[in-house]
């Protein structure tokens, strides 16, 4: 017996050719709509030494009471050991990197004269979930602390300017090239999206950080910027 052909004629051919259309088509169905589907997965982009993503942020809206909180405190500091006694720069970790987390505060009025947006380290992650902080030389991350701003330079990332770190969590900014700078992957206002993040670096739109230009060069005082969480 030709086992062959009995398979063949133990079938009702226009059956099987109406099953056969039907999973082409279903199996084309289901590979577009899974092409679709990951197309429209973020995609996280290197930028230099910064990261982007387009991940939603779930952290909270900065804290006014707090940030008078560490206006005063930042006050008697500085009036102890000499610097610019007119602003501060107080930076908030905590609220999501699309929110205002600079904040230039008016110490005479005490009043924020100014908001914008400042990255965190990714700890030289690819893309960093949370926040972590390191004062080790190589990390990569964010040190919390106090820093005299100083003298300006122009380096990789253009006009740039000097931080030395004034507490043990952020001795080593100055070994590490912890520094202020721009960038433009920082947007010049409020996203609901996260922005991208740094090695560690202070890194602000360029819009801001030509608003933060004439308040650094005009002071014969040093600027206290004070990073926390």
């Amino acid at each position: 017996m030709d086992f062959n052909a009995a398979c063949i004629t133990g079938f009702h051919q226009p059956a099987v050719m109406k099953l056969l259309r039907y999973l082409f088509f279903t199996t084309l169905i289901v590979l577009t709509i899974s092409w679709f589907t990951y197309s429209a997965i973020p995609v996280k982009q290197q930028k230099g030494s910064l990261t982007h993503t387009t991940k939603k942020f779930s952290r909270g809206r900065p804290d006014g009471h707090r940030l008078a909180d560490k206006a005063a405190e930042a006050k008697a500091f500085i009036e102890k050991k000499g610097y610019n006694e007119e602003v501060v720069f107080l930076l908030d970790m905590k609220p999501a990197s699309g929110q205002n987390r600079f904040f230039v505060y008016d110490l005479a009025k005490d009043t924020i004269q100014m908001a914008g947006l400042v990255t965190h380290g990714n700890c030289f992650q690819y893309w960093l979930e949370g926040r972590k902080y390191s004062n080790v030389v190589g990390s990569g991350c964010t040190s919390l602390g106090k820093y005299r701003v100083g003298s300006s330079y122009t380096g990789k990332f253009g006009y740039s300017y000097k931080l030395h770190g004034l507490d043990s969590t952020n001795s080593n900014a100055f070994e590490r090239t912890v520094v202020l700078h721009s960038h433009s992957c920082v947007p010049d206002s409020e996203t609901k999206d996260e922005i991208c993040q740094s090695n560690g670096c202070t890194t602000v739109s360029p819009a801001f950080l030509e608003k933060l230009k004439p308040i650094l060069n005009h002071s014969r005082k040093p600027v206290l910027l004070w990073v926390f969480e």
